[in-house]
């Protein structure tokens, strides 16, 4: 496999203190990689790797990507960006920046290496979709100027620098589409629809849910997701993506917010709010490139997921 060792390979994460970069962390120390964890720490928090700082095969950077980087790696995966739209739409020109000049110094790194890259892409390339559920092949139905395009359309150029590259410099790559995950470790403050449940449930708070709550997305949970990850890394070079990796169990907002309540104990009542806009109003991977050049597909049930999710949350975060 050109420019991968077979054992002790040295990978870079970036975005590597993030919610799903400490957990490829975690897991490529596990099997014996030698990492390097880069973060700039404005969604990523060092508590996330904390338990990994001791560890010899594992090493950290501060830095921001969207500035050139030098280090001498196998592979690369570029998980940096943050990804809920309370912290993307915060600095929207940051955000595309993070994925624009971020994917370029990547590539440009992968390149002069000659090292495997994997981009962390998005369901939000389909936007509000037309078609359901959504396979790769289906270019999407996004809106190039609202308040969502800066991560939506930043991780669409993303795709295109990948796939550019790979067929200019021949360079190795791997792209993912990931939907929506949860699991330990998410931020709290985040906007996303698990933790804005569990914490306004465990606080005892109304959970708001967006228009009627009839809208649609599927949730996988984060073991599932990083096992999917690594399987895409490691695939025959001529899988290049990109592949859905994501959970097709679809529920509503109001079918969510109910376990939620349901598994808290909580006595929170639902209160609805106006839907933003560009809200997708539904959500599904459909996952059969995954299950045929991967072998991959989600084991971990919602509500065991919940479960897990929610311990953590209560034990981190709530007095």
């Amino acid at each position: 496999m050109t420019g991968i060792r077979s054992y002790n390979r040295r990978v870079l994460v970036t975005g590597g203190a993030g919610f799903l970069g400490s957990h490829l962390c975690e897991r490529l120390i596990a099997r014996g990689d030698e990492v390097v964890c880069v973060d700039n720490y404005f969604t990523g928090s060092r508590r996330n790797i904390a338990h990994l700082l001791g560890n010899p095969n594992f090493e950290t950077i501060r830095h921001d990507v969207t500035f050139p980087l030098y280090v001498e790696v196998d592979q690369i995966f570029n998980l940096a960006c943050p990804a809920s739209p309370v912290h993307y739409q915060h600095d929207p020109v940051q955000t595309t920046k993070t994925s624009v000049h971020g994917a370029i110094n990547m590539l440009g790194l992968a390149k002069r290496l000659n090292a495997r890259i994997l981009q962390a892409s998005t369901s939000e390339v389909y936007g509000d979709p037309a078609i359901h559920p959504q396979p790769e092949e289906y270019w999407g139905n996004v809106n190039p100027i609202g308040p969502r395009s800066c991560y939506d359309e930043g991780k669409r150029c993303a795709e295109t620098l990948f796939f550019d590259y790979h067929r200019q410099h021949n360079l190795p790559i791997k792209v993912m589409r990931i939907f929506n995950t949860y699991g330990p470790r998410m931020h709290p403050n985040d906007g996303r629809v698990v933790s804005n449940f569990i914490m306004q449930a465990l606080k005892g708070e109304p959970i708001t849910v967006y228009g009627d709550g009839s809208q649609t997305r599927s949730f996988c949970y984060v073991d599932d997701l990083i096992e999917g990850m690594i399987r895409l890394m490691d695939s025959p070079a001529e899988v290049t993506g990109p592949i859905n990796i994501g959970n097709p169990g679809e529920f509503t907002m109001l079918e969510l917010a109910e376990h939620v309540v349901a598994l808290t104990g909580s006595r929170s009542t639902i209160e609805h709010r106006p839907l933003p806009q560009d809200d997708p109003k539904q959500r599904r991977p459909d996952i059969t490139k995954a299950k045929s050049l991967l072998e991959w597909e989600p084991t971990i049930p919602l509500r065991d997921g919940l479960e897990r999710t929610i311990h953590y949350f209560r034990s981190h975060f709530v007095d």
